[in-house]
């Protein structure tokens, strides 16, 4: 296939995918970044991809390492943008109780799955534990992040995010079809209240993916302003990398931009930028298209499998404890599957659970407890792979 057409495939899938999720409930229900992924792994496995001596397959490589460089740093930005943090200050405590309790019960089944693991064979183990915090705490955002602040193999980074989504996916299924009963069982408790009117209308102008209008006059401007601040922080955090390490320092250039992204949010100018969101989700999208090409059915052996387990293990641990703490805390059972979703799949996916519990009261707690994850995911992250690495 040629290298030309294989770039074009990279930019414009993601542009097909968000004109069919605006069209098909299905595609909703899926999830665009899974679809991206789909789209990736379909072109590696039909040997679309040139490889090793193939012609063209050096000159692909530089294209989707160039992509892949700078599709999530300006995304990162656009992404948090528009999160209204200050929705913390709004919540109440046992919001916060089940926020830590679940990023507390998340890391130490993370420490746990490595010591249990460790003589796996699962290579570059430290950051692929490192991801898996971050997309456990964050979501997809902070797992690419730290893919690409840690350097991790594009193989890698296939196969954990691959087996994530086999693992993960099926647990939404479950809250979907009435698993949250479950909890409302073993979490008995006070019903959760917003704490006022004015919070739900908060919630209601809250919305994921919502691309209809992109185009529209008076959005489209705006939201390119969106993306010139997103290159202008890209820009200054390259150059304080280059000023501290000498070099662009892709971890460097991570946190920097997540952090000046979030100290940005708190302007009322930038969080009102329209359609921020979901341009940062377009760039997440070639990303996901461009990295699971990279996929290779033969990487796929017992070491990999291992990795499974590991994400297996990670999930069920940090399930259990969480149920735990949360019973201890009196943390009630809608509000910790709220806390779980925006954990494990960050807040797109907390309305579709929120609906089919028929409690909206939560959709708050859900939705600032994936903001924040989104926030300090990446940071977690690092400092797993800083600690396992010292281990």
């Amino acid at each position: 296939m040629n290298v030309a057409l294989i770039t074009l495939v990279y930019v414009f899938a993601p542009v097909i995918i968000i004109c069919l999720y605006n069209r098909f409930s299905w595609v909703k229900k899926v999830g665009t970044v899974i679809l991206a992924y789909a789209v990736g792994i379909i072109m590696a496995l039909c040997g679309l991809i040139p490889t090793g001596a193939a012609a063209g397959a050096k000159e692909l490589e530089s294209i989707s390492k160039t992509l892949m460089n700078v599709a999530v740093p300006i995304a990162i930005p656009l992404m948090l943008f528009n999160s209204d943090f200050k929705l913390w200050t709004k919540s109440l405590p046992k919001t916060f109780v089940a926020l830590i309790t679940g990023l507390v019960a998340i890391m130490v089944a993370v420490i746990a799955g490595y010591f249990v693991f460790r003589n796996a064979g699962i290579t570059d183990f430290e950051n692929v534990a490192a991801m898996m915090t971050g997309i456990y705490t964050g979501g997809t955002l902070n797992f690419f992040a730290l893919g690409s602040a840690l350097q991790v193999d594009q193989t890698i980074i296939v196969i954990a995010y691959t087996f994530e989504m086999l693992v993960t996916f099926p647990f939404i299924l479950f809250l979907v079809a009435g698993g949250y009963k479950l909890f409302r069982k073993l979490l008995p408790g006070t019903e959760h209240h917003a704490s006022d009117d004015k919070d739900d209308v908060v919630v209601k102008d809250e919305s994921f993916e919502e691309y209809k209008g992109m185009f529209a006059k008076g959005v489209f401007g705006k939201m390119m302003l969106g993306l010139l601040l997103s290159i202008a922080m890209l820009a200054v955090s390259a150059g304080l990398s280059l000023l501290i390490t000498g070099k662009l320092n892709e971890l460097v250039v991570i946190l920097t931009i997540t952090t000046l992204a979030i100290a940005a949010s708190f302007s009322e100018k930038v969080r009102n930028l329209p359609k921020t969101f979901e341009l940062g989700m377009f760039f997440i999208l070639i990303f996901s298209v461009v990295v699971a090409s990279q996929f290779n059915i033969y990487s796929v052996d017992t070491s990999a499998m291992a990795v499974m387990g590991f994400i297996a293990f990670v999930l069920l641990v940090a399930l259990c404890i969480h149920l735990i703490l949360s019973r201890i805390f009196k943390v009630h059972g809608d509000l910790f599957t709220v806390a779980q979703v925006g954990l494990l799949c960050s807040p797109p996916f907390i309305p579709p659970v929120v609906g089919a519990m028929g409690n909206r009261k939560v959709l708050i707690s859900g939705i600032v407890i994936g903001l924040v994850g989104y926030a300090v995911g990446t940071y977690l992250g690092l400092l797993i792979s800083v600690l396992l690495n010292a281990l």
